[in-house]
């Protein structure tokens, strides 16, 4: 009765701790928090001066006392000290005040996490307050946000692509039967258009002007209509800032290394799939999430190139945090779920 008590006090939370962005979702109240994994810290003293979208505001926009730190890299802790209070600071902005008890606290995490990995997660959850922690492994929660059948015998395969890494995998009865993880994702592709402009128009962007360009005009097919997006930069001969234009197949041709690696990785992944499971696939096709899903033409690549159905999951940005936070609300049922 005491643990039940416990429990009413309790409020059990769901993180899709990311690259780019940091989704919680609270328990009976769904998602709560959509923020940049961004961390804002004075130079001198290391005190932190912003986290999250008032952080991403600073990037490439202060003097050389203030630092931005991005703490998680290929969708792993890099700076633990920082992520830790990255995640301490997103905990109390959803708590508001002090909880009577620690909440519990599921965090989805790549399939390829090692142990020591895994380690630097829980203790940074722990260290920003969290009680028990529970990790899942990204694809799982991104097929239970997508509303896939991972609890029956049939399979079902997932292409989570996040901000460091594209995960494909392949689930039935609560488990990963077949896995295949490429740190090549969103901030590689960006990556690729800041590497093309230069080549191509001699012009030095950043890396989150690359990155609207690549949600306005981005596609990895041709496109019914051509596109082209004014863009601001500075000249790499000269220094002066200038605009300049960059059309939706420049961009096509900036992506086509990064996507041609997720396009393998998911033929591979067949490859290895057992017979049976391969059959279910070929007959329910394959589910994509995450930011990368909402590449224009994306879908119909793999599609061409598999010949299976290829489907979006609705709002793929928020598959993966969707599927934790059902298995916040059901913690019973999807215990087989979790990892050691």
């Amino acid at each position: 009765m005491f643990r039940r008590l416990l429990g009413f006090f309790a409020k059990d939370l769901a993180m899709d701790l990311g690259t780019a962005n940091t989704l919680i979702y609270l328990k009976g109240h769904g998602i709560v928090l959509n923020e940049p994994s961004v961390v804002a810290i004075h130079a001198d003293d290391y005190s932190v001066l912003a986290v999250g979208r008032e952080a991403r505001a600073m990037v490439g926009k202060h003097g050389r006392r203030i630092v931005t730190i991005r703490p998680l890299k290929d969708g792993v802790i890099a700076d633990f000290e920082v992520t830790s209070v990255m995640i301490k600071s997103f905990l109390g902005s959803v708590l508001k005040r002090k909880q009577l008890v620690k909440p519990k606290l599921v965090v989805a995490v790549p399939t390829g996490i090692t142990a020591v990995e895994k380690r630097a997660v829980i203790e940074a959850a722990e260290q920003a307050g969290a009680g028990k922690v529970l990790l899942i492994e990204e694809p799982v929660a991104a097929a239970i946000g997508a509303g896939l059948p991972i609890d029956q015998p049939v399979g079902s395969m997932v292409v989570d692509i996040g901000g460091g890494t594209t995960e494909v995998a392949v689930i039935s009865l609560f488990a990963v039967a077949y896995s295949e993880s490429v740190r090549v994702a969103g901030d590689e592709a960006n990556e690729a258009i800041v590497r093309y402009v230069q080549r191509k128009h001699q012009m030095i962007i950043s890396e989150y002007t690359a990155e609207q360009i690549k949600i306005k005009i981005g596609s990895a097919l041709p496109m019914e209509k051509s596109l082209r997006v004014q863009v601001r930069g500075k000249e790499i001969l000269s220094g002066i800032p200038k605009t300049f234009y960059v059309t939706d197949e420049e961009v096509r041709e900036a992506l086509q290394e990064p996507i041609q690696v997720i396009v393998e990785s998911v033929r591979k992944a067949l490859e290895k799939t057992p017979p049976d499971l391969a059959a279910d696939i070929y007959d329910r096709g394959i589910w994509l999430a995450g930011g990368g899903a909402l590449l224009k033409g994306l879908d119909r690549l793999i599609s061409s190139d598999t010949g299976l159905p290829v489907h979006v999951a609705d709002d793929p940005l928020t598959a993966i945090v969707r599927g934790a936070g059902t298995v916040i609300e059901h913690l019973d049922y999807y215990k087989p779920v979790f990892i050691s």
